[in-house]
């Protein structure tokens, strides 16, 4: 029996923008379709529903970040912004509204799929509803409330559990400094970015095979975090 493809909804008003993702995304085995303006992204959206959607930010008929807000009211389908705006506020509007990745053009393919294949990989397992999450040599039981760093368990705060909790179910995934202190401290800290930064180093310390030069939680100057997935 064949395998479900992928299904990406690639989103750009540049036909040779569209054939460039498309011909990539069929090199690694996933189904693309393409979408030239925003209203018709949203429709295809809703028929079609894609595992993933690759979304330019300056469409003809409306901009980017109203697609995605449009989505976001209805899905949680990964998207990534692959736009020529690569200023912070920009990036930093798009995560805020939903967005899970951005990559500014020109782009590296092999970056490009990375990112798709490590969105797909976290959005099933999401779906799946895992009692235990896993990234290269950290491991968390939700049910026990334990964490294992290489297979020895690490006594964490309450806190900084929480905090870790967040990176490892949205790895992957850039996080502004408003949206985890939102989901992981409440609304009342979103602006509290050297609260963040003491508890950031707090758990690099345990995690990170060497907290000065991080591998898992990594900085985006200006933006948030992002912990990448590690393979185990």
């Amino acid at each position: 029996m064949k395998q479900k493809k992928n299904v990406v909804l690639v989103v750009d008003d540049e036909p040779q923008i569209r054939k460039l993702h498309s011909i990539t995304l069929e090199a690694h085995d996933m189904k693309p379709e393409e979408a030239e303006k925003g209203g018709e992204a949203i429709r295809l959206a809703v028929s079609l529903k894609p595992d993933l959607i690759l979304l330019d930010l300056g469409l003809p008929d409306m901009d980017g970040k109203d697609v995605i807000a449009q989505i976001r009211e209805w899905s949680q389908v990964p998207i990534i912004v692959c736009s020529v705006r690569d200023s912070d506020k920009e990036m930093i509007e798009a995560f805020d509204l939903g967005a899970d990745d951005y990559v500014t053009k020109p782009f590296n393919p092999d970056v490009l799929i990375a990112r798709v294949t490590a969105n797909l990989r976290k959005a099933a397992a999401q779906e799946a509803g895992e009692p235990e999450l896993v990234n290269g040599r950290i491991t968390m039981d939700l049910v026990r409330h334990e964490v294992k760093i290489d297979g020895e368990r690490v006594d964490f705060t309450p806190k900084e559990y929480d905090l870790l909790r967040y990176f490892m179910v949205h790895r992957g995934k850039m996080l502004t400094h408003r949206q985890i202190l939102h989901e992981v401290w409440g609304a009342a800290h979103g602006s509290d970015t050297q609260y963040l930064r003491v508890y950031i180093s707090q758990v690099r310390e345990k995690v990170e095979p060497d907290p000065s030069s991080p591998d898992y939680i990594v900085t985006e100057p200006g933006i948030g975090y992002r912990m990448e997935v590690m393979e185990g």
